[in-house]
């Protein structure tokens, strides 16, 4: 019984570490803050939905990477363990989970509204046909792969509303530019190993001036973009001026750790830009979601 359970207990370990549990989390967190800042009465049944469907998708992505990579995956030690490249799902088995959740997310979000089934199957289709083949051949796939990632906060204004405009844009266009520094700072983080599996995310192609040149103007453009709905020429999306000043003063943090890298050019600021960039889009999904109630 006991050995039962230890390996029911391990393969719902690996079924976790197939999906990437926790950055699936953080995904299901950005689109619920979507929603809540735009439905007028909360429905919690489209709160569930949208939070198993939205798991089920980016699980199911996160799935499909992990099948297309077990090569390389093999090769650097942050990954090796993954249950696919350890040998303890098998490819078949790894496939099989893949489109069953696959399937069923995009079912769960259909039952929510269509545009929020169509912008998840955009996501999934984008991560898995696009950004995760082109990883190995350019850099640019980093900018492929901000077009996905940026879809979670604005597809939950899309399941509240079941509209597209310039409100959930503004969402998509926060967690867009906020994804280059992010994914910079990781590549320059596992600079070694990513060259070591074929891949390099950075987007000069080395750790430069240049490359940290690039992480500050993006830095700056997703600032600009974040405090832009306090002007209110976001429609029904805006900020109060006490929440933009809280998160540009956020963003000020990203900003000093994305100077620092370019002037120390060093593996411990691009972590504390790694840091702090989950830190701020974090609080600024809390602070936009608070702001909204204070209206």
């Amino acid at each position: 019984m006991v050995e039962t359970a230890v390996i029911r207990h391990n393969y719902f370990d690996d079924i976790k570490q197939l999906t990437k549990f926790g950055l699936s989390l953080s995904v299901v967190f950005s689109s619920i803050a979507g929603y809540l800042l735009a439905a007028e009465v909360i429905d919690y049944q489209i709160v569930l939905l949208l939070s198993v469907g939205g798991y089920c998708m980016v699980g199911a992505s996160n799935a499909f990477n992990q099948i297309i990579e077990r090569g390389p995956d093999a090769v650097m030690k942050r990954t090796m363990d993954r249950p696919i490249p350890a040998g303890r799902i098998s490819v078949n088995v790894a496939m099989i989970i893949a489109v069953l959740l696959t399937l069923s997310g995009l079912v769960i979000l259909y039952s929510i509204n269509e545009k929020t089934a169509l912008f998840g199957a955009i996501s999934i289709f984008l991560y898995t046909s696009a950004y995760t083949p082109l990883k190995p051949v350019t850099p640019l796939s980093v900018f492929v792969g901000a077009i996905p990632g940026a879809i979670p906060f604005m597809l939950g204004w899309v399941a509240a509303t079941d509209k597209f405009g310039i409100e959930p844009g503004i969402l998509f266009m926060i967690q867009f530019f906020w994804q280059f520094p992010h994914f910079w700072a990781i590549g320059w983080l596992q600079f070694d190993e990513y060259k070591k599996a074929g891949f390099n995310l950075m987007p000069t192609g080395e750790k430069n001036k240049k490359a940290s040149k690039l992480v500050i103007i993006y830095t700056l453009f997703m600032l600009i973009v974040s405090i832009f709905p306090v002007f209110r020429l976001t429609g029904e999306l805006y900020l109060l001026p006490f929440s933009a000043v809280i998160i540009f003063l956020l963003g000020l943090v990203m900003l000093y750790y994305g100077v620092k890298l370019h002037t120390d050019q060093t593996d411990k600021m691009a972590r504390k830009l790694m840091l702090s960039s989950v830190l701020y889009i974090t609080l600024i999904q809390i602070i936009f979601v608070i702001d909204k109630f204070l209206h």
